[in-house]
Order: C-alpha cells, then structure tokens, then sequence
C-alpha cells in the first residue's frame, strides 16, 4: 500500500486547547497529546510527522515573522513530504492562508490550514473530524500522482476553501469560514466531492519558490459617516507607510468631501499605494459605476477587485517586501496572481 508523507505543523489555537482545573481558562497542551486524542489517524492511507510552534501561540498573536517561519518549515522540508496540513487559531487563519498563498510561488503540493471551534479534548469538538479531513485531503492525488489540490487552503467543517479568498463569518457556528466571492474547491459529506475545475493547476516540472521579505507598512482603514479629516490626514501621514486597503462603500464608493479628495490625491503622491475594496461580503469594486467612486480612480486610487480584507493586505505585504518600485506593486495588484480576484 503506497502512503502519503505528510507533515503536521502545530502552531497553536483551541484545537490544541485543554481547561486549566484551576482557572479554568483554555491553555494550550502538547502536539503529542492532540495526536494521542483522535486514534483514528492511525487507519488513515497517510504517514504522519510532526512539528510543532515552541510555544505554541494564540492566533490572535500570529505576526508576519510567523508567516516566515511557517514557509521557511514547508520549504526546508518540501521534498520529504506530500502534503502539509497546518493547525491554527480561527482567528487570523484567512490573514495566514492568504500570506502563504503569496509566499510559496508554484506551489505543487497541498497546504491545507485547519483548526476547531471547540478543543479536541471536548465531546462536541469539531477539531476530530477538520483533523481527519484536512489530512485526507492533503494526502489526495490525482491518476497522474500529482497532489489534487496542489493549493493553499483552508478546510473547515464540510468545507474546502481557496486560502486567499476565504474570510471567518462567525465567532459561534462551526462553519466558521466562507468564500463569498469564489465557489468551495470542495464539499464533504460521506463522500468528499472534490471542484478540481477551479483548482489552481501548476507547472509540476518546476520548483516551488519561497518568498520570505514582507513589508508589514501596510495600514487598514474603513469609511463611515463622520469621519473626521484630522484623524485621516494623521493616518496617511505616517512616514513609514508604505500602503493602505481603504474599505469603501457598495461597489467601491467614497463622500466627496474636498478636502478628502485632497488627503488622498497627497497620499498617492507621495507614493502610498491606496487599494480600495468594499465593506460589502459579496462582490467587487467598480469605481467607474457611480461619480463617488470614478473620483477615487481620478486620483490614483487602484481597485481591489473582490478581495477579501486578509487577502488584500497580506498582498501588499508580498509584493512591497518584494519589490522597491512602486509601479511593479500596483502592476501586479491589477493581476491575479495565486487566484485570489476575479478580473473582469
């Protein structure tokens, strides 16, 4: 029988979670014992090693070097494995898909992240059956041998999501993750059905490329009745910043106060790159639509298509940490480069 080598890489969140009896606060726990607690792994068509965050950490606390530390693992150990199932806290895992999505170039084989809404120790946990699944699916391949989903993903109770363009919609449900403006690569149920039409098929023939430099100068700030020109111009006058996702309303609209106009024409000027996406769940900017919108174009602003928050942001971090000039970052903000906006 021919096993899949897959490494599960533990960086911390609730599925790893136990009760403190004493405060009875939830406090991480070992890989070994998270292993030890889902026995079904052993029937699984998979070989299973390990690697684990020392100390594990809360999502809440994921930062960009954690990103790095997360490709530089996948590519030192990238021959050795046929897939790679990440276990993380719910609550930045779309920001971490996202980076990873940029940051592994011709990625050729599976990187699913996961986690639970409940610990696995619980007896309602959803983190057994994500476990399980995420490892199914990176172990997947096609007739050919090639990994199925050669992707960054994320798998969340029945669903298997591109990583660039899923979101977390809820805090409660243990469907906790959506991709509202890209359908699911896969769904399952007794049987996982997997819609290998709009996965990402890579060159198999080449070798995945790590890009590890980020630029976290990246600023996320969204429009509502009221905003005050003082804090704005504060905003955009940060000497070190390098970009802003501007959150605009509907398709992309902003007021068209003047001295708004001005702050922004200023910022784009002194080469901060402003990327505007809706406040909305669903659908993508147009800036040429409406006057409120068409003026932000008029004064540099880019369009950020249909991305979400997370994918956004982690992108500019890529390509400003990548590269120096300005017109090659709005250049390939204007691409899809991992499948992450639908370019009409």
């Amino acid at each position: 029988m021919s096993y899949a080598k897959i490494l599960l890489i533990y960086t911390g969140g609730t599925i790893g979670m136990h009760h403190n009896p004493k405060t009875g606060a939830l406090e991480p726990f070992s890989l070994k014992a998270l292993i030890q607690g889902v026995p079904e792994l052993a029937t699984l068509n998979s070989e299973i090693e390990t690697f684990q965050f020392n100390p594990p950490i809360d999502s809440s606390d994921m930062q960009p070097e954690h990103w790095i530390l997360l490709t530089n693992v996948i590519y030192s150990k990238y021959d050795q494995y046929d897939g790679f199932v990440v276990l993380h806290g719910t609550d930045t895992m779309a920001y971490t898909a996202s980076a990873l999505s940029f940051m592994l170039e011709n990625l050729t084989k599976p990187v699913i992240l996961t986690g639970s809404q409940l610990p696995i120790g619980q007896v309602r946990t959803d983190g057994r059956e994500n476990l399980i699944t995420s490892i199914q699916i990176a172990s997947a391949k096609d007739e050919a041998g090639h990994a199925l989903i050669p992707e960054v993903c994320i798998y969340f109770h029945g669903r298997l999501l591109r990583g660039n363009r899923a979101t977390k919609a809820s805090a409660e449900r243990f469907d906790a993750f959506e991709s509202h403006n890209f359908m699911h690569l896969g769904e399952v149920g007794v049987n996982i059905s997997y819609h290998t039409n709009h996965v990402l098929r890579p060159d198999f023939d080449k070798f995945v490329i790590p890009h590890t430099r980020l630029n976290p100068n990246v600023m996320v700030f969204t429009l509502f009745p009221g905003i005050q020109e003082g804090m704005v111009r504060r905003l955009l006058g940060f000497t070190e910043l390098r970009a802003v996702v501007m959150r605009t309303y509907g398709s992309g609209n902003a007021p068209q106060m003047d001295w708004i106009k001005k702050a922004f024409k200023e910022a784009v000027d002194n080469n901060v790159i402003i990327v505007n996406i809706s406040q909305c769940d669903t659908g993508a900017v147009e800036m040429s639509r409406y006057d409120t919108g068409n003026w932000l174009k008029e004064c540099g602003v880019i369009s950020g298509y249909d991305s979400t928050v997370e994918c956004a942001v982690t992108k500019l971090m890529y390509l400003i940490g990548r590269y120096h000039n300005k017109d090659k970052v709005i250049q390939c903000m204007n691409k899809s480069l991992r499948g992450e906006v639908t370019i009409q």
